[in-house]
Formats: C-alpha cells, structure tokens, sequence
C-alpha cells in the first residue's frame, strides 16, 4: 500500500537539506499529484533557501576582505534623522561562518523580522554592544558627534575587545582599532546589518516607552521621525523633554 500523502508531508517537513534531496529522489515516480505538489512545494522552498544563501555571501566580502582580524565588529547607528529621541548605536561581533537567515540592513525588514533577528543576534553573537546618546546632548555637540558618541560607547559596552571595526558610512577617531567605513554597509556586511537591527530594535523599544509617558506626539507609530502627525502635534502641544530643540526650529 502506498505511504499516505500526508506522511510524506510529514517526512518533507522534518528532513534537513540533504535528506530531503533524497527524498526528491525516492517519490519522484510516485504518480500521486498530492506528492508531485509536496515535491514542487518543497523544492521551490529549496530554491529560495539558495538564493538567500548566496545573497548573503555576497554580504561577507568585506569580512572575507579583512579575515586576517579574528574580532571584527559591525557598526550602525538608528535614530540620526528625528526630531525626538536619542541616537542609538550597535555593535556586534559575528562568530566566524556565522549563518543568520535574512540578515540584512534593518530598514529592508519588517518590525516583526527585525524582533526575531534581534533575539537570533544576541543567542548567536561573540559580543555586542549598545550606546545611547540622549536628545538634550544631541543639541549639545550636534547629531554627527552625538552618532560617533553613540558608536563609541556601543564599541565599549561589548566584553570582548574587538581587533577591526566596519562602520556604517563613518570611522570613529576617539577609538584606537583598525576601522574602515563602508557606504551603505549595513546592506553590504553581515556584521554591519546585525549591528543596525540591534540599534533600531533598541532604539524603537525606547520610543515605544516614550509614548506611554507622551501619547499625545505618536511616538509608537512614527518613532519620532517627522512625519505629518508629529508635526501637526507638535504645533498643537508644542514640544516636550525629549524632542531635540536644534531639529524642531522650523516648526515652533
């Protein structure tokens, strides 16, 4: 008696790479179109994995570039552009062939994908590190210097020292480590993206905060980027202890 389709679904969802090849290979006479489904189901599944992974080797060349550091930091920044909030800043040392599916920069993924991945980054990372840098001292040194700041205490806050640092768009003179930035890196390396989730997933849980104490501005929704109902509340209430007073001049 033929194996019902739905063990073989079963047998599909649990086997790993290599054993379902061979379970392409074992039901690809079996006549059923229940099983010829499941095999184009599968398959299809197998394809996307490829790509993902071969895009994501494309993101290792700058780590590949500079193998010869064993500890190489990703850093990002989350938070230069608002009119609210503090400038937050990641820093993440992947383990050598480290796999994260998906890994990307944090503004291509969704809210949910980037929580999940902020989790996966943690569980797997050698080190990382997060810097907070407040609105009243973004008014104080301005946003540039506020970000390095940021990055700067992000580098420190990790338990292991790193040997090599790839930046997001910036070096950081205050630090004494081989560093390179790389324009738009946190869609070019895999330490760079992981370092961005980590920033913007703090960054947005802090906003989140935020909102409870102010729910008038919609820092939950808007994050405290400019959109058109921050500046319509901020007109209507004006502005409160965490909007950055150098940002907000136009619109008060």
């Amino acid at each position: 008696m033929a194996k019902p389709v739905s063990k073989i679904r079963d047998e599909f969802t649990r086997a790993d790479i290599q054993t379902r090849k061979e379970l392409f290979k074992l039901y690809a006479d079996d006549g059923r179109k229940g099983v010829q489904q499941l095999i184009a189901k599968f398959k299809r599944e197998e394809e996307k994995l490829n790509a993902e992974l071969k895009r994501l080797e494309t993101m290792k060349v700058f780590e590949k570039k500079y193998s010869s550091y064993k500890l190489i930091a990703g850093i990002d920044e989350a938070g230069r552009g608002p009119l609210a909030g503090p400038v937050a800043a990641g820093a993440v040392i992947l383990p050598e062939n480290c796999r994260i599916l998906y890994l990307n920069d944090s503004k291509k993924l969704s809210a949910s994908k980037r929580d999940e991945l902020f989790d996966e980054i943690k569980e797997k990372a050698v080190a990382y590190g997060v810097g907070i840098v407040s609105p009243e001292r973004i008014d104080e040194i301005n946003i540039l210097q506020a970000t390095l700041e940021a990055m700067e205490k992000a580098v420190k806050a990790m338990d292991i020292e790193p040997d090599m640092l790839l930046i997001d768009a910036l070096t950081i003179p205050a630090l004494p480590y081989k560093q390179t930035g790389i324009v738009k890196g946190d869609a070019k390396s895999v330490s760079i993206a992981a370092a961005s989730i980590i920033a913007k997933v703090t960054r947005d849980r802090i906003m989140m905060d935020i909102d409870k104490i102010y729910p008038e501005y919609g820092f939950a929704s808007h994050k405290g980027y400019g959109s058109k109902a921050h500046i319509e509340a901020l007109k209507k209430y004006g502005p409160c202890p965490v909007h950055r007073k150098t940002f907000i001049k136009n619109f008060i």
